[in-house]
């Protein structure tokens, strides 16, 4: 029996246009998306570099563009955090043990809690025995790694743990750990079907 819930945050939580920042930098004059921004990107979800740094390293790619336009191109992604999802989360969080993992940024989280308020913030973190993003733990998904860090940390039984995700990768990771794992279909299931996917 599932004791322990691990959770993703974007997609599963906040929805997300990951389209739209593609877009909004094409408006800015970049010409497509490179394995060079790929790096700048995972090394910022990493914390190995600087928001200044991050930002100069897509200056580079657009040089027309001000730090401002790539910063609001960046934080295009984000959209509504649905309170439904947030009361669903403070009624589990009663009878599990529950954690969030997310590959993210310091830019997105900073305009995530901008946007929601430090109400809405702190009720959502509280539902979590601890929250992990990737920029301050140096550590992504789908590293194995980063799982077993929680594993070993909290004590987990991968039996009776569940990981959920949006991303394939991610819940295959978790899979081969021993870990169940719901991958989500964004747009067709919602996080508060969980109960309807008889997986807990």
């Amino acid at each position: 029996m599932i004791n322990t819930i691990i959770f993703d945050f974007g997609d599963i939580f906040i929805n997300l246009d990951k389209q739209a920042t593609v877009n909004a930098l094409k408006k800015l004059g970049l010409s497509e998306w490179n394995e060079d921004l790929n790096q700048l990107n995972m090394q910022f979800e990493t914390g190995k570099i600087s928001r200044e740094n991050f930002l100069l390293g897509f200056q580079k790619h657009i040089p027309n563009a001000s730090i401002d336009q790539i910063l609001s191109a960046w934080n295009a992604i984000l959209l509504d955090f649905p309170l439904y999802r947030l009361e669903f989360l403070q009624k589990i969080s009663k009878k599990y043990r529950l954690f969030l993992l997310s590959n993210t940024d310091s830019i997105h989280i900073d305009t995530f809690e901008q946007e929601n308020g430090v109400s809405f913030y702190s009720d959502f973190y509280q539902c979590f025995e601890r929250v992990y993003f990737s920029y301050e733990i140096g550590m992504r998904k789908p590293d194995p790694e980063v799982f077993n860090y929680l594993i070993k940390k909290y004590d987990l039984s991968e039996k009776r743990t569940l990981f959920v995700d949006d991303k394939k990768e991610n819940t295959d990771a978790a899979h081969l750990l021993g870990l169940n794992v719901w991958n989500l279909q964004v747009g067709e299931e919602d996080v508060i079907d969980i109960f309807d996917k008889k997986i807990l």
